[in-house]
């Protein structure tokens, strides 16, 4: 009896902790949006928090840091004018052929044999 009221209660904790981890999850990924929305209305926030990111690994471990750059940034050095690339015209839509034609396509290769025959 008591190993069953054991077996109950842990099983209710283990409920408990998992519907607390649901709502943290949930709360976490709220603000997440919402910081995103903030930062996306206002460009040089993401840079910031980009640039304090960098600070934040660098104090915690004395290591080398690989810092992308943007290529925009690397061609003003180089003096590469930015020319976007040009995307290739849309294919050509396909003919739209009836059902007539398509038999008198299919038989075309007989009246050819014939022909030579």
């Amino acid at each position: 009896m008591k190993r069953a009221m054991a077996i109950q209660a842990q099983a209710e904790r283990e409920r408990r902790a998992k519907i607390i981890n649901a709502e943290g999850e949930f709360s976490a990924s709220q603000r997440l949006t919402s910081a995103a929305q903030i930062m996306g209305q206002s460009p040089g926030a993401m840079q910031l928090r980009y640039l304090q990111t960098l600070t934040e690994i660098a104090a915690d471990k004395n290591s080398t840091i690989i810092f992308p750059l943007p290529m925009e940034i690397l061609r003003a050095f180089t003096g590469q004018a930015y020319t976007p690339e040009v995307s290739p015209p849309p294919p050509a839509a396909m003919p739209v052929v009836s059902e007539p034609e398509i038999e008198a396509l299919a038989r075309a290769p007989e009246t050819d044999a014939e022909a030579e025959a």
